[in-house]
């Protein structure tokens, strides 16, 4: 099972390259609509969508718990459609989701600004100023986007297995070449590890949102890791009845009270007295 994850430059044939791959590997492509309607399924609010979208918060939506919830429903619709896996994302920080993750490919598609611009014009049949106009607010949009989310240059081709200019490539070369490296350096032993870490990665961001959203226990810089049988948490808090609270609830939610044989719950929470965080 593999993943290949596009990001893209608007007009860099991201959408045409992602359906010829799908058709050349026989995988699911994930479109912007599909993981939208799992992100409303879970209970996000359209408005939130529009905020944050692929889009640069603005000061005060980045100040706003808007932003949490965003990424919260964001990663964990992620995490629902990888554990399908043989699937592709375009866009939404899919890569940077899943980065780490064994059997995951990401690809950046870009194109020279010239031809960019004139595929912006034949598709909203606009003057070349306005086309010019049209990608500076894109790529400042994504840029922001990567950058506020998760905290990376959106095109630092570092964060990429491969790159791809859509100027001289078609969208079934692009495809073909993509498929010819996922063959080459994706691995059955990664293909058989994807499955596991998403999984774990799945739990651990519905472990630190229960806690926080749902529970509401005040647990500082919480992190929740799973590794294997290990479920551990991280961060600051007030009291060990905090501690106490923060590992019951993980226990009562997600393993019905008990003791799972399964699992065992690691707390590394540091105790601080009087720990306050200033507003």
């Amino acid at each position: 099972m593999a993943i290949i994850t596009i990001s893209r430059e608007l007009a860099a044939l991201g959408d045409e390259t992602a359906r010829e791959l799908a058709g050349q590997l026989g995988y699911h492509f994930i479109e912007r609509s599909s993981l939208e309607e799992k992100m409303k399924a879970r209970g996000i609010d359209e408005t939130k969508l529009e905020k944050f979208d692929e889009k640069k918060p603005s000061l005060l939506n980045s100040l706003s718990k808007d932003k949490d919830d965003y990424l919260y429903f964001l990663k964990a619709s992620v995490f629902e459609e990888a554990e399908q896996g043989n699937c592709i994302f375009i866009g939404r920080g899919a890569g940077m989701i899943l980065k780490g993750v064994p059997g995951v490919l990401p690809v950046f598609l870009t194109a020279p600004e010239e031809i960019r611009i004139e595929r912006v014009k034949s598709y909203f049949h606009c003057d070349e100023r306005h086309a010019r106009q049209i990608i500076e607010q894109a790529d400042d949009d994504r840029e922001g986007y990567y950058r506020y989310f998760f905290n990376i240059d959106w095109k630092d081709a570092s964060n990429y297995y491969l790159t791809l200019n859509t100027g001289c490539l078609h969208p079934g070369l692009c495809a073909s070449l993509i498929k010819s490296m996922k063959d080459k350096i994706i691995s059955v032993e990664d293909e058989k590890h994807n499955i596991v870490r998403i999984r774990e990665l799945s739990l651990a961001h519905e472990i630190k949102h229960h806690i926080l959203a749902e529970r509401e226990i005040a647990i500082q810089f919480l992190e929740a890791e799973v590794t294997g049988n290990k479920i551990y948490l991280y961060g600051a808090a007030s009291s060990q009845i905090l501690v106490e609270s923060a590992v019951s609830a993980v226990r009562e939610t997600f393993f019905g009270g008990k003791d799972s044989p399964d699992y065992t719950i690691k707390s590394e929470i540091q105790v601080v007295q009087e720990y306050n965080v200033m507003p």
